[in-house]
């Protein structure tokens, strides 16, 4: 997300801390990917205020930046956060994490923009302790439905780089061992009063290349656009357990307790 949109990663992580209101978790340590300075920052510190936080920073934002926002927030837990780029993600496709060191991994509108997905949930699997949760939301394939009918050769549209639905992502979850998956979706609806209003979100969306329109083709365009928002979350249970192959899970022998007669009597 780029500057102008701000204010939606914003609004789309408050109603993800919504669907958390049902959820009991113990959380010591969470990962906030991509993180940035927004408001959720306030509220995941009142939700979890002994939590350790760990943020992957979005592009653009520094390390000090993310440091005064959570102390803001919460000096509490300020000191004892740690900050790492996105852009160092995006090129090792590992989290600078060790395995099982995470309760809650976060993540606000970042899986749309991914090559693959399923390497992030992977990722996301390895620092998740056991019984640990993953949360996400991400825009789905029907986001700038408007602009795809458009005859406008010089507005060069990109595809989203992941244009899953939430049936999609479901499947991947389970396929990458995640547990109880709960997916659902919901339509947002921007209006627009100038044409260079929507160029500009449709821009910091990454839905088009930054092209110039001349004034007669921006007065064609749709004086709204429509956003698929997909949200989810899955556990981390059974990690213990080998990946399964063909549909069968390998257990290693040494994870079998063995009964004794003193155990029996």
């Amino acid at each position: 997300m780029t500057q102008p949109i701000k204010w939606l990663q914003d609004e789309i992580a408050d109603r993800m801390l919504q669907k958390l209101d049902i959820v009991k978790l113990d959380v010591k340590d969470i990962l906030i990917v991509p993180d940035f300075p927004g408001n959720h920052l306030g509220a995941i510190a009142k939700r979890y205020p002994n939590a350790r936080t760990f943020s992957i920073a979005e592009e653009g934002v520094s390390g000090m930046q993310m440091w005064r926002a959570k102390a803001i927030s919460n000096w509490r837990s300020a000191f004892a956060s740690n900050t790492t780029a996105l852009a160092a993600f995006r090129s090792s496709g590992i989290f600078n994490l060790p395995d099982n060191s995470v309760d809650l991994v976060f993540s606000d509108l970042l899986m749309q923009d991914l090559p693959d997905p399923k390497h992030f949930l992977s990722e996301c699997w390895r620092v998740l302790r056991e019984g640990g949760l993953i949360t996400f939301s991400y825009l789905g394939p029907d986001t700038g439905k408007e602009l795809r009918s458009l005859s406008i050769p010089e507005l060069k549209l990109k595809n989203l780089l992941s244009p899953w639905d939430m049936h999609d992502m479901g499947d991947a979850l389970l396929s990458e061992r995640f547990s109880d998956p709960v997916m659902d979706m919901e339509y947002l609806t921007l209006d627009y009063e100038k044409p260079v209003l929507l160029l500009a979100d449709v821009s910091a969306l990454k839905l088009i290349h930054p092209t110039p329109l001349a004034i007669n083709e921006m007065s064609v365009l749709p004086p709204k656009l429509t956003l698929e928002v997909v949200y989810g979350h899955a556990w981390a249970i059974g990690k213990h357990l080998a990946k399964a192959k063909d549909n069968v899970a390998y257990i290693d022998l040494n994870q079998i307790g063995r009964k004794t007669r003193s155990d029996s009597a």
